[in-house]
């Protein structure tokens, strides 16, 4: 299992639709065709990494508004079933965001689904990209 936390200096509702809303994810997440957040809705994208393509297919399975979402998390083509959780906890004006992806060791036991890759992986994408995305669009609102 990998568990994050990051506080971001942003409120919470910022920070939800920073998760929740599709033209939002598309620009510090993934490249979604389609995201409602919605329990049962599925969704998908595809990760090309050092020449292998990584089908991601995703379905919610778990939604309490500004607080919580959770989704599975699976790849076309390989075993294994995850599941990602992000948690929502107000601080005055700034937020913290706790993730935990579990399941990791249903995955094909290859160095492609290494425990460390999803570390990094979720690091990056929480600790730079979201924590930009947000802090950016905090400078944008103050000008």
């Amino acid at each position: 299992m990998v568990v994050l936390e990051r506080t971001f200096n942003a409120p919470v509702g910022r920070v939800w639709n920073a998760l929740t809303d599709v033209d939002q994810m598309r620009e510090w997440y993934f490249d979604l065709k389609e995201f409602k957040p919605k329990v049962g809705f599925e969704f998908g994208f595809v990760v090309e990494h050092e020449g292998n393509t990584y089908d991601h297919r995703c379905r919610i399975t778990e939604l309490i508004p500004q607080k919580k979402i959770a989704y599975t998390w699976r790849y076309h083509g390989h075993e294994g079933d995850s599941l990602v959780t992000f948690e929502l906890f107000p601080e005055g004006e700034k937020t913290r965001l706790k993730l935990t992806h579990e399941g990791l060791d249903t995955f094909p036991k290859t160095a492609a689904f290494a425990r460390e890759n999803f570390e990094k992986g979720w690091t990056q994408i929480i600790g730079s990209e979201l924590k930009q995305f947000l802090e950016k669009k905090q400078a944008t609102n103050e000008e």
